[in-house]
């Protein structure tokens, strides 16, 4: 059985596999790295290291979706 952590996703609580990224967890939501913003316990998370920052247990992200209109 794979391993999983508990972490809260903009307010809501969610678990993911242990040693899962920032990537990974946009992923697995379906979100595009290049139209959201991250913040990670009250830091952003650059985009450039989203393939590189592991989630930990109790990490609270909050997600920002970009959407375009006109």
């Amino acid at each position: 059985m794979d391993a999983r952590i508990a972490i809260t996703v903009n307010g809501e609580a969610r678990d993911i596999a242990a040693g899962a990224t920032v990537a990974a967890l946009l992923a697995e939501i379906g979100l595009d790295t290049r139209k959201v913003a991250v913040e990670r316990n009250e830091e952003i998370v650059p985009r450039s290291t989203y393939a590189a920052v592991a989630l930990t247990p109790g990490d609270r992200l909050e997600i920002v979706h970009f959407i375009g209109g006109g």
